[in-house]
């Protein structure tokens, strides 16, 4: 199976739920002739890069809509939070669409939140990040707006698979909040950064590979909310660039050069 290194963070501790859905440090483990995956992923991330010479620093990486495909790299680590949905304007300062496809320091945008996180994960000690993120981090960020992130977060959970139900459509979503499909949508342009259509394909694609190696493929259509195993394969090859038989076989897209475009 591919080596990817944009899988899902383990859970955040409570203290920091207001703001981040996960956090982990990891290094990027791949040789120059091996190719690392980054996954479609439609969240925003905060990333704290630590080079083997001791630089630092602190960037804000956007969504990613398509899966993209790089030579493995060495001699740097990270510690990843991922933002929760409706926490991007209150910690960066722009609206999470304005990142989808790129990746920023955090000291060139705007707002004062965004500079303070940036100093404050300078400071971490990258080989136990969590008891500073957790005791000191939460008492330097802004609110959220409880109502308008509670909907949007209702909305994210009901477009996503569950191991016991598959997502539900988004105008079933829009009903279900008492909202209008264009209101859901500018909900998650400004929250997510992408649509809740285009959030539902991430979060489809993104279980197909963790399921793929214990579950057939017409289960798993079935469990993801395809009609069938041809409209699956069809999405598949669209954010991954390879249809999954080809992908868990290692036939895999070339390889390009950056996955986000810096600034």
């Amino acid at each position: 199976m591919p080596n990817t290194i944009a899988g899902q963070a383990p859970p955040a501790p409570e203290s920091l739920r207001p703001w981040f859905t996960g956090v982990r440090a990891f290094s990027p483990a791949g040789r120059p002739e091996e190719t690392l995956v980054h996954l479609p992923a439609a969240a925003t991330k905060v990333v704290l890069r630590m080079r083997a010479d001791g630089r630092r620093d602190v960037l804000a990486v956007g969504p990613r809509v398509r899966a993209s495909y790089h030579a493995g790299k060495q001699g740097f680590s990270c510690v990843e939070l991922w933002l929760a949905p409706g926490a991007v304007r209150p910690l960066l300062g722009v609206a999470a669409t304005e990142l989808v496809g790129r990746a920023i320091t955090l000291p060139a945008l705007p707002g004062a939140a965004a500079s303070r996180l940036a100093a404050a994960l300078h400071r971490l000690d990258a080989r136990d990040p969590l008891p500073e993120l957790t005791e000191t981090l939460p008492a330097s960020l802004p609110a959220v707006d409880p109502v308008r992130t509670a909907l949007l977060r209702a909305g994210v959970d009901a477009l996503s698979v569950h191991p016991d139900r598959a997502p539900a459509r988004v105008h079933e979503v829009a009903g279900e909040l008492a909202v209008s499909e264009r209101q859901l949508r500018n909900l998650f342009a400004d929250g997510v950064g992408v649509s809740p259509k285009h959030y539902a394909r991430i979060d489809r694609v993104r279980t197909i590979i963790t399921r793929a190696p214990t579950t057939p493929w017409s289960q798993l259509a079935a469990a993801t909310g395809y009609y069938d195993q041809s409209h699956m394969t069809t999405d598949f090859r669209a954010l991954m660039g390879v249809p999954p038989r080809a992908y868990f076989t290692d036939r895999l897209p070339a390889r390009s050069s950056c996955g986000a475009r810096l600034g």
